[in-house]
């Protein structure tokens, strides 16, 4: 349990307006250091605009399969031609004196890669969730980290989305009672069958490795706690030609220290993005509870339900996670989403499917 201790000190007391978040905010250098985007899919869309409202995070680098795409986004965020990559001339990064960090925001499987080299290079790695294709991967990115002395973070988003955080405030503060059940659930219906989640290869798995992480952090952040056990199963229709080699919809109870237990859904042919945590002395609810923006905050306080305000943020989630990272290394402090995070995430992950596959439950 010590690692969650560290994550209630140092994110409890963030979540709650106290002294740790400000305090490295204020010790950080007045600079921005440079990131390396590797990989420009969609989602490199969704987090280059957000450079703009980074404090302390600047883009530096672009690594592309295409030369074309990647000259053009150059162009639109100010890269110079110095700073561009493709994947064979990436070890190249390390005579770049201007990255200093390498965001890898690739397929699942080319994670454990692209970490090793990036710290390899010398460079402070940001890695998109899930960390790895196995927990074994992960652990090889920790220690490679490790030994290159750099600093090795999980993009878990959420722990810095104001809604988020102010569930994780309402449920550490004791003002819900003491949390017994958690209800999360996340799935979209996925689309085109040759996209590379579907691909078992490079993304490890289905939905539980995409949408489902966010049902599993989702419990074990709003909790505060460890699962010892969990139960997990499968729904797929093999049939479909999406779900050739990957699992559709997987449903998976996880059991807490406290008593406390988290009903979860992953799904990719049912739309969910919503969890519930109901306590002792009542509950706390988010719908959307995990998107982008817009996310909503409702509660049950004096038995009345009544809409929860989300407290205004300085920075959205996207930019907090970018400068979190940029602080942790001018300071030398250890991220709130470290390795250790999504290395945990990934062995609670393989027991889930374990438990599936064996049709038991799985102690952790």
């Amino acid at each position: 349990m010590k690692p969650t201790r560290r994550f209630l000190m140092q994110f409890g007391a963030a979540a709650a307006g106290l002294a740790p978040a400000s305090r490295l905010a204020a010790s950080a250098p007045d600079r921005r250091l440079g990131y390396a985007i590797v990989g420009l899919g969609g989602y490199a869309d969704v987090i280059l605009p957000r450079f703009a409202e980074c404090t302390h995070s600047r883009v530096a680098a672009l690594v592309s399969g295409s030369p074309e795409k990647a000259r053009r986004y150059a162009e639109r965020y100010g890269v110079p031609q110095s700073g561009l990559y493709d994947y064979r001339t990436f070890d190249r990064i390390r005579d770049n004196p201007d990255v200093d960090i390498v965001y890898v925001i690739l397929p699942n499987g080319l994670h454990h890669e692209y970490t090793l080299r990036a710290a390899a290079a010398g460079k402070h790695v940001l890695c998109e969730k899930p960390m790895a294709n196995t927990a074994a991967e992960a652990e090889a990115m920790i220690a490679a980290c490790r030994a290159a002395d750099r600093k090795l973070m999980i993009g878990y988003r959420c722990h810095f989305e104001a809604a988020n955080r102010e569930a994780m405030r309402i449920v550490r503060a004791g003002e819900i009672g003491r949390p017994r059940v958690v209800t999360a659930e996340h799935g979209f219906n996925i689309g085109d069958p040759a996209q590379w989640r579907l691909d078992r290869a490079l993304a490890g798995g289905g939905s539980l490795m995409d949408i489902g992480i966010y049902s599993l952090q989702a419990a074990r952040y709003l909790t505060g706690e460890e699962p010892t056990q969990v139960v997990a199963m499968e729904s797929t229709d093999r049939s479909d030609p999406r779900f050739k080699t990957v699992e559709d919809t997987i449903n998976f109870q996880l059991r807490f220290p406290s008593g406390a237990v988290a009903n979860c859904v992953s799904s990719y042919g049912s739309h969910h993005n919503r969890y519930r945590v109901v306590g002792t002395e009542g509950w706390i609810d988010a719908e959307p509870g995990t998107a982008y923006s817009g996310n909503r905050l409702r509660r049950l306080k004096d038995w009345r339900a009544e809409d929860h305000p989300v407290p205004e943020a300085p920075q959205n989630q996207f930019s907090a996670q970018l400068d979190h990272l940029s602080q942790c290394v001018m300071t030398g402090a250890e991220p709130i989403v470290a390795g250790e995070e999504g290395l945990r995430d990934m062995r609670i992950i393989e027991a889930i499917y374990r438990s599936a596959r064996e049709e038991r439950a799985v102690s952790l």
